[in-house]
This record gives C-alpha cells, sequence and structure tokens, in this order.
C-alpha cells in the first residue's frame, strides 16, 4: 500500500496561506502597537498645562520632548500655577513606566499636586500628601517629582524632590550650579515620607531650572556630565539675561548629547521683578 505525496501546489497553497495569516497578525500586531503610542502622545500633551503663570516678577518658560523611538512616552510632566497666597507653584516630574498607563498616571499626579497645594503651599507638605494620596490609590506605579513655590515679590524660592533630578540656579553675576538638596523617595512607595524644603532667595535676574532625567541622561551619557552641561548653559544665559523659552530651548538641546530614549522635560524661572539685569544678592545658602 503506497502513501501518496500532497501535490507541490497544495503544499505551496499552504504555504502561502501560513504566510499570509502571520502577516495579517504581525501588521495588526504593528497598528496596535502604533495606536498605543499615538494614543500616549496625545494623552501626554493633553495633560500638560496649556499656559503657565505670567505675573511681574517672574519669567517662565517650559519644554517637552518625546522619546525618541516613541515607546517610551508618557511619564514626563511639568505644571504652573498659583497659589492660594499668590505665590507660584511650579512642579516637574517623572512617572516610572511608558506608554498610555504612565501618562494616564501622570494626569493623575498633577492633578493631585494641584489639589493638594489648595490645603498647603509649603513643597515638603504637598509631596508629602501627594505621596499618601497615590498610596492610597493603591496604583503599581511611582514617580519622582520636584516640587517649588515661588514669591516674585521678594524673590524667596522654597523647594522639594521627591528622588528627582537636582535643579540648577545661577545668578546673574554668572555664578551657578547644580542643587544639591536632600531630596525624599520618589512618591507612591512609602508612607510616612518625610520631604526636606530648601529655601533660597534668587537674585535679580536670577535663573531656577527644573528638568527630568531624559534632558541629562543616556545609554552612553552620564547624568553628571548632563547636569555640568545644563549649568553651563544657566550660568551663560543669566549672564547676558537670555530669555526664558531661549535658554528652556538652549536645555532641551543637551538631549541630542545623551542620545536619550526617554521623554524629556524642561522648566525655567527667572526672577525679573523690574526687567533689571543687575547682580543682586546670592541665594541664601550660598548654592
Amino acid at each position: 500500500m503506497t502513501r501518496s505525496r500532497p501535490s507541490r501546489s497544495a503544499t505551496a497553497d499552504d504555504l502561502l496561506t501560513t504566510l499570509g495569516r502571520l502577516t495579517d497578525r504581525v501588521r495588526q500586531g504593528a497598528e496596535r502597537q502604533r495606536a498605543r503610542v499615538e494614543l500616549a502622545e496625545a494623552l501626554q500633551r493633553s495633560m500638560l498645562p496649556t499656559g503657565l503663570p505670567d505675573l511681574p516678577g517672574l519669567r517662565v518658560a517650559a519644554e517637552y520632548a518625546p522619546a525618541g523611538n516613541g515607546l517610551d512616552i508618557g511619564g514626563d510632566w511639568y505644571d504652573g500655577f498659583v497659589l492660594p497666597d499668590g505665590s507660584l507653584g511650579f512642579s516637574i516630574g517623572d512617572v516610572q513606566g511608558h506608554d498610555v498607563e504612565a501618562a494616564a498616571f501622570m494626569g493623575q499626579i498633577r492633578i493631585g499636586l494641584r489639589a493638594v497645594a489648595h490645603a498647603t503651599t509649603d513643597p515638603g507638605e504637598i509631596l508629602g500628601r501627594a505621596n499618601e494620596l497615590l498610596l492610597s490609590a493603591d496604583h503599581e506605579l511611582f514617580a519622582t517629582c520636584s516640587f517649588v513655590r515661588f514669591d516674585p515679590a521678594t524673590g524667596d524660592l522654597e523647594s522639594a524632590r521627591a528622588g528627582h533630578v537636582p535643579g540648577v540656579w545661577a545668578t546673574a553675576g554668572g555664578q551657578g550650579g547644580v542643587v544639591e538638596d536632600e531630596a525624599g523617595v520618589p512618591l507612591g512607595i512609602l508612607p510616612g515620607e518625610v520631604y526636606p524644603v530648601a529655601r533660597r532667595r534668587l537674585s535679580s535676574g536670577g535663573t531656577f531650572v527644573l528638568l527630568t532625567d531624559g534632558v541629562v541622561e543616556g545609554p552612553s551619557y552620564p547624568i553628571d556630565a548632563g547636569l555640568d552641561a545644563v549649568a553651563a548653559l544657566v550660568r551663560a544665559a543669566a549672564n547676558t539675561g537670555a530669555d526664558a523659552a531661549e535658554l528652556a530651548s538652549q536645555v532641551m538641546g543637551v538631549a541630542a548629547l545623551t542620545d536619550h530614549t526617554d521623554d524629556a522635560a524642561v522648566l525655567v524661572l527667572i526672577h525679573d521683578p523690574v526687567g533689571s539685569r543687575s547682580a543682586g544678592p546670592e541665594p541664601s545658602d550660598g548654592r
């Protein structure tokens, strides 16, 4: 008894059918991934503020850049708003994780910080209450964050960090550097965490820059080198009286050096009570 062999045409047809089916799956998977990336980017941008406080005594600018490969978008944000006592509150942060979930979580944190800031204007208390709020939501993600309170009338600046990249400061005289304030752990990890508050006074024309790690760190670029590059730009800009938007663009340009894959955000604050570029008192803690 002989066993019949399948014809060549039948085998070819089966192969073509299988290849066609696999191609459809790959295409559908790619389309779904592209849709998730587009949704994450749209969600991310829709949750960033449409504007920042524009009050006498302060010039503010911000920039956001999506992830280089499109797959890591969704975690970074910045925000600025008027606090109940008339001072200004600014936040910047980075959610652990990416894609749609991180973008949605970012929106929750940003809104939560605004809500908490109506009960207290102390940056440390704001981060502490936001931390407890996130823990109560029982979310698996966490976030680094910096919160700054600025009084345009006096130049007093209070800041607190939750595991976030340090800020960079400079005076109109060209002095400056990387802030070395103590930081608490990221939001959403430990209950009862205390976030130390650093207090300083910006001189007339003094500059304070907040940023996320996507600006200063990359696969083959250490974060210290990135922060040093930003510090040099901020000192030069403060010395020449550069525009806030121009400085934000220059700082974001450091990301090109890092070959970063993460998204990135920059927030620039320049104290300019009367449009003066003359040097004033140094930051109160000497940094």
